[in-house]
């Protein structure tokens, strides 16, 4: 019988050192790259792993983009990759929605290209007005109007269940921090008095469905992040090896002071990657 790597999770484990991990998962913004730009020590890390047999995964909240153009946007950076090593907010989210979705179901939508092909490929139907959805799905949309979180908050009000990617307030970028899902959801929230089930970092179904992928026990797979509410809080709660990154959102000072800190912390994975032939 076959066992979900993540419910054998100890709810604490010794520190494990960075050269004893069996498979790495990699947040991408502030991790790898900002907005278009790749953070030194990506692409050597990554074709580190490659070499060492070492397998890895990207995980990211940003439910905007496909695996394919997750694909696309690292290769101009160089770092080659395939849309199966690329783990999505709107891929889990999707996934549990088609799980307990009935064919009768009409989601009112907000987001990118990257949630609509995720719904596109389970076979989900979009509610074409407020007044037929049953759920309301949003992650992070950048041609959000007025008008369409008016719709979403009224659905809501009607009794349509209340569904989101993830709650990130911002994320970083060549221009500094931008508002992300969760800065989008405060308005819905706030309108009508009700909080989503999300599902990106530090929920536990992206980690879990993640380690299914690799099919590594907890303890022994690191998580790097660079964002500790998400990326670290997440992957400690599941009994994973966090390592964190000061090169996104979260600082050096705030990391070894936040309670617990993370595992390991490097100024970027350019220092990681040392530290994994060290």
């Amino acid at each position: 019988m076959s066992v979900d790597p993540a419910s054998q999770a100890p709810s604490a484990h010794e520190r494990v050192d960075v050269r004893d991990l069996r498979a790495i998962m990699l947040d991408m913004d502030g991790v790898l790259y900002r907005g278009d730009t790749a953070i030194a020590g990506a692409r050597e890390l990554l074709e580190f792993l490659r070499l060492r047999g070492i397998p890895s995964l990207f995980l990211t909240n940003n439910s905007s983009l496909t695996p394919q153009d997750y694909v696309t946007k690292l290769a101009r950076m160089g770092i080659q990759t395939t849309p199966d090593r690329v783990l999505t907010s709107a891929l889990v989210a999707v996934e549990d929605l088609r799980r307990i979705a009935t064919p009768e179901d009409r989601i009112f939508l907000l987001g990118g290209a990257g949630i609509r092909a995720a719904m596109a490929i389970a076979g989900l139907t979009l509610a074409d007005r407020y007044t037929d959805a049953t759920y309301v799905l949003a992650g992070l949309d950048r041609s959000l109007t007025y008008e369409k979180l008016s719709q979403a908050g009224l659905a809501i009000q009607r009794g349509a269940k209340f569904l989101a990617t993830n709650g990130d307030l911002s994320f970083p970028t060549e221009r500094g921090l931008e508002p992300g899902a969760g800065a989008l959801l405060s308005v819905i929230e706030a309108t009508t008095g009700v909080k989503p089930k999300l599902y990106g970092k530090p929920e536990p179904e992206m980690f879990q469905q993640a380690l299914r992928i690799l099919g590594t026990p907890p303890e022994l797979t690191g998580m790097v992040g660079d964002r500790y509410e998400t990326d670290i809080v997440g992957a400690q709660r599941i009994g994973m090896t966090t390592i964190a990154v000061t090169t996104g959102v979260s600082g050096e000072d705030a990391l070894r002071a936040a309670n617990p800190p993370p595992d390991h912390i490097f100024s970027s994975v350019l220092e990681l990657r040392a530290a994994l032939d060290a």
